[in-house]
């Protein structure tokens, strides 16, 4: 302020008052309302290669505010529903529970009937009071006759005398280890009992000396037997069995051979027929024999050694199956070990026959038997082999 201005006018406190009819009217105050206000959108960049007289997009205009729930008019849930099923009767009443059945009445008590009950012993009198020996009054010390020195004072402090502690419970020593279990030994066998100490022999009898037993080593007995047993079981009758020769002969029992050439033909047919199938014989025989009686029988068979003479057997009556009309075959037991045979029934030209077969390490035998039954069959063509067949033992 420069001298000669004229003061301003200012209120009481420096402030500058307005007259009524200037003063600024009071802005209003904003309404509440659930949502925050929305600022204006910004306007929108312009995309790079974009022209600019393109106009800008106008921006949207404001969204009314919400409705305040203070303006809406209440609305009635139950308005228009049926609330007359309300009134629901009221649920009978329960039945009345069962009457209770009276507590049984509890049994009487028996009088206590075990062993009666100690005495009650009364307590011992106390013992009276024992006598307290009599004091003895020891005459006091003298005093010495020299000075005394007091007890020098320790300058060092002294710890409190030790507390008294009952002692600890003993702990139970641990039970003992069980001493170890002794080694199994062999048990000792206990010598034969000889003569006692001091005697002598009668005169003209020498002492009998103790025999020793003997241990046979029996592991090496079980190997021999096994070793040469098993070898000799088998090897037996491969031995006595081959090799072996077959010849014909003449005559048989009541048959004889037949040398007309029917007959000729028919064993050279019934050779090859052995050859073929056995190509392994060493050497072949066939022949057909003849009784008075009209009896016949036609034998082939060949020689050479065979390894397996069961399964040989039951080949050959397979093998006859077919041309003979064979049934199921039977085995017979021929006493001999290694010598297998079977026999079946069979047809041949238009008559039933019979067909038997023997087989042995050395040699097989078949014959066919015309008006015979089973068991005759294979009885003649036993007699038959061991007049035909003879082995070369050396």
């Amino acid at each position: 302020m420069f001298p000669g201005d004229a003061p301003p006018a200012v209120g009481p406190q420096g402030t500058r008052m307005f007259p009524a009819d200037e003063r600024p009217a009071e802005p209003s105050a904003p309404r509440w309302s659930g949502s925050a206000a929305v600022p204006p959108p910004k306007p929108r960049k312009r995309a790079w290669g974009e022209s600019a007289e393109i106009p800008p997009v106008p921006a949207p205009p404001p969204a009314p505010p919400p409705e305040q729930p203070e303006h809406l008019t209440p609305v009635d849930p139950w308005a228009g529903a049926d609330t007359g099923g309300w009134d629901l009767p009221p649920p009978p009443p329960p039945p009345p529970p069962p009457p209770t059945l009276p507590y049984p009445a509890a049994p009487s008590t028996r009088p206590y009937s075990g062993p009666p009950s100690p005495p009650v012993q009364s307590p011992a009198p106390p013992e009276p009071p024992r006598p307290t020996p009599p004091r003895v009054a020891y005459p006091a010390a003298p005093p010495p006759a020299y000075p005394v020195s007091p007890p020098p004072v320790a300058s060092y402090p002294v710890s409190p005398p030790p507390v008294s502690r009952a002692p600890a419970p003993a702990r139970p020593a641990p039970p003992p280890p069980p001493p170890p279990a002794p080694p199994r030994q062999r048990r000792a066998t206990a010598p034969p009992a000889g003569p006692p100490p001091g005697q002598q022999a009668p005169r003209g009898y020498a002492p009998t000396p103790a025999r020793k037993r003997r241990r046979w080593p029996w592991v090496m007995l079980l190997m021999l037997a096994c070793c040469c047993g098993c070898p000799a079981y088998y090897g037996v009758p491969m031995a006595s069995q081959y090799p072996a020769e077959a010849s014909l002969p003449a005559e048989v029992a009541d048959l004889r051979l037949r040398d007309d050439n029917t007959s000729k033909a028919t064993a050279k047919q019934l050779e090859a027929d052995v050859r073929k199938a056995h190509w392994l014989a060493e050497d072949t025989f066939a022949g057909v024999y003849a009784t008075p009686a009209g009896k016949r029988v036609t034998i082939f068979g060949g020689t050479g050694f065979r390894f397996t003479p069961e399964s040989d057997a039951e080949d050959e009556i397979t093998r006859l199956t077919g041309q003979y009309s064979l049934g199921e075959a039977q085995v017979v037991d021929t006493g001999v070990r290694g010598r297998h045979q079977r026999c079946a029934v069979g047809r041949a030209d238009g008559q039933d026959v019979v067909v038997c077969t023997s087989v042995d390490h050395g040699s097989i035998a078949t014959a066919v038997f015309t008006r015979l039954s089973l068991d005759d069959s294979a009885t003649l063509l036993g007699t038959l082999r061991e007049q035909m067949v003879t082995t070369n033992q050396k």
